[in-house]
């Protein structure tokens, strides 16, 4: 967190909101990126293929829509408030569907334990994240 944290601190135009918590996000948001990438490449190499072809295709999504929503996060000029805050709704959604299928096959594949623990800190930091804006939507400086 330390890195997205200082990054953001130099910033000429910062936005009006807790930086550690905006970095906690983005770090998180990297974290789940790779995790759900690295999972769904670990599917590919099991198996029992059929069987995890969801797990592989929500996996795929999930970091795509992370990636995402962590560039979007890091742009702190002329934030759009709320269109990080939808895209941060599409990414809980996102990290709730693979983490709840990676948890389905946890027992049996240890990326998907992983994969699921790490898309669940990324919802409660997205969540934290979200929760922050809308009160900067209801209160703008």
């Amino acid at each position: 967190m330390h890195d997205a944290k200082q990054m953001l601190q130099t910033h000429p135009r910062p936005v009006e909101m807790d930086l550690s918590l905006l970095a906690q996000a983005i770090e998180e948001l990297s974290h789940c990126a790779q995790s759900c990438t690295a999972c769904a490449d670990a599917c590919l190499g099991e198996n029992q293929l059929d069987m995890l072809r969801q797990c592989i295709r929500l996996c795929l999504d999930c970091a795509d829509v992370c990636a995402t929503t962590g560039r979007v996060a890091t742009r702190q000029t002329e934030t759009q408030w709320h269109l990080l805050h939808s895209q941060l709704r599409a990414c809980i959604t996102a990290c709730q569907l693979c983490g709840a299928e990676c948890a389905r096959h946890a027992q049996h594949h240890e990326h998907c334990r992983i994969c699921t623990e790490v898309c669940q800190r990324c919802e409660a930091s997205c969540t934290r994240l979200l929760e922050a804006i809308e009160r900067t939507l209801k209160d703008p400086a």
